[in-house]
């Protein structure tokens, strides 16, 4: 019996994600013949059409829809094939792709990378910043092989770990009556003058459980990115809270006055999420450990 090859799987996916036979025979890197060609035989191969031309471009019948959903799964499982063998051969080698959400990845990775580069230099490591929602889909997509987010976050077919605990810390302007108050709760905080990110980052939602204000309306002043948010504080704009995580790799603190909490509050938790069954889970636990070096201890046994 004659099945698909993956190279017929992969011209298909690419057709659906270009959307015309040019644009996906040069994805591929092949001649638009060669591609309608090796469509033709998939068709021949499964015994039904599986896509058609019309003015408005390529259109996939009911029998090549079900075809491109099992090929990205076929497709997944051979690269899940190929990862697995050489990971079991030769762990952290080759291209290794993590995801990064935006309130870590400037503070975790710059002393890390040359440090991981140093250690396993046949690794080639690309890092994806992106907020938690997007780095979940890229996992699901097998786009990313792990992800560092902030948890707790549940998604189906996903699988997390915790790495570290992340402080949070108070900062306001350096003449605000906060700045000097000892001891420092949260319940100290005017919920109308706290500064927050903007939606989708998932420190804002931490943020806002700590102090208790899910009473904020909308009109709110938002901050696209932690700098951002400092600069505001230091503008005289408001006050707000910032992880220690930013604090020790240096963010600039200029005209800002930095306070504990008295008890410490732990606002978030720093952990490693990867795709149920990935092959790379080992490799992933072992990156995450060299990236978060800079916490005191060791997170990962």
């Amino acid at each position: 019996m004659q099945l698909p090859s993956i190279r017929q799987l992969t011209f298909l996916i690419a057709l659906a994600d270009k959307g015309s036979f040019i644009a996906a025979a040069d994805s591929v890197f092949v001649t638009q013949p060669s591609l309608s060609a090796g469509l033709k035989e998939l068709e021949t191969i499964l015994g039904a059409k599986l896509v058609e031309r019309g003015r408005k471009g390529v259109k996939f019948t009911p029998a090549g829809k079900e075809a491109l959903s099992r090929a990205r799964t076929i497709i997944a499982a051979a690269i899940e094939l190929k990862d697995g063998v050489r990971a079991a051969a030769e762990p952290l080698t080759g291209t290794f792709r993590l995801g990064i959400i935006p309130t870590i990845a400037p503070f975790l990775s710059p002393d890390a990378v040359p440090a991981l580069k140093k250690q396993y230099p046949k690794l080639r490591l690309y890092l994806r910043e992106e907020q938690t929602a997007r780095l979940i889909e890229g996992l699901r997509d097998h786009e990313l092989d792990a992800a560092i987010l902030a948890l707790p976050y549940e998604a189906n077919g996903i699988e997390t770990m915790p790495l570290a605990d992340d402080e949070f810390l108070f900062i306001a302007p350096k003449n605000h009556e906060l700045a000097i108050k000892n001891p420092l709760k949260p319940e100290d905080i005017d919920i109308s003058n706290i500064l927050l990110l903007e939606d989708g980052h998932c420190l804002r939602d931490h943020a806002i459980k700590v102090c208790g204000a899910s009473g904020l309306g909308t009109e709110e002043v938002r901050a696209t990115s932690l700098f951002t948010l400092v600069q505001m504080v230091a503008g005289g704009m408001g006050v707000s809270l910032i992880p220690k995580l930013a604090i020790d790799a240096g963010i600039g603190l200029d005209g800002v006055s930095v306070r504990h909490f008295s008890p410490p509050i732990i606002g978030r938790q720093i952990g490693l999420a990867w795709r149920k069954g990935s092959s790379r889970i080992s490799e992933a636990k072992t990156l995450a450990n060299v990236l978060c070096k800079q916490f005191d201890k060791k997170l990962i046994e």
